[in-house]
């Protein structure tokens, strides 16, 4: 009886000092991440959008993925689709999370269509939707850091984050181990291919959640970590 007293009490510390262990195994990364790097500053702001329903929103104060749907939204639907289940479902949640998708004039009635879609699955509310003239996208466009044009319609299937500063966030070097070891040149990933699901799983979200991170750290008082600025770098292919 009293062997059996005993080994119920050291199987309920050890099942209460694991947890414990583990934790402090991982307390020290959480203060040793890379940050997400600021690939671009100063992003346009988006005051002057026609906002769908009048839910307007700025880049200022959030932490928005944006896209750009061009002349005809639900042609190009895939890549919302891909966002809608694998980006927005997973951190909708988040405070001062957004999407923002813009698409051209005279194509809110097809914007608006894209909308109904994705709202069959759930709700859109930190999903924002607007229509700019050509000039006004082409703006926004070149305030970011590219690797490729807009399409003759006003389209592109990356995605751009942007942070609470209106600051594009991405990769300064995206080579893996592999790639660094064979002395490859270095080269960055300022966007992601929302057509391209691995994309976004592998790389598009683990940097959404270092961005997050950085913010619940900066909360806390913990973050002490300059981040790399690209602006910084030797590096001039916009």
């Amino acid at each position: 009886m009293i062997n059996t007293f005993y080994r119920k009490w050291i199987i309920l510390g050890i099942l209460f000092l694991l947890p414990v262990i583990f934790l402090l195994f991982l307390y020290p990364s959480t203060h040793n991440y890379n940050t997400l790097d600021i690939v671009n500053e100063d992003i346009v702001e988006i005051d002057f959008l026609n906002f769908i329903d009048n839910r307007k929103t700025n880049f200022e104060g959030n932490i928005t993925i944006l896209n750009f749907l061009g002349d005809k939204p639900m042609k190009n639907i895939t890549g919302a689709l891909n966002l809608k289940e694998l980006v927005y479902d997973k951190f909708k949640g988040f405070k001062k999370f957004q999407i923002i998708s813009i698409s051209s004039l005279n194509s809110e009635k097809s914007l608006e269509n894209v909308r109904k879609e994705l709202l069959k699955s759930d709700e859109l509310k930190y999903w924002f939707f607007a229509t700019t003239s050509d000039a006004e996208i082409n703006k926004i466009y070149r305030s970011l850091r590219n690797q490729n044009e807009l399409d003759s319609s006003n389209y592109t299937s990356e995605v751009y984050i942007i942070d609470k500063h209106r600051n594009q966030r991405g990769r300064i070097d995206d080579r893996d181990d592999n790639q660094i070891e064979n002395k490859i040149d270095p080269f960055g990933l300022y966007s992601y291919n929302s057509i391209i699901v691995s994309e976004i799983k592998k790389k598009m979200n683990d940097d959404i959640r270092i961005l997050f991170t950085e913010y619940r750290q900066k909360r806390k008082g913990n973050f002490n970590s300059n981040i790399r600025r690209i602006s910084n770098l030797d590096v001039d292919d916009k």
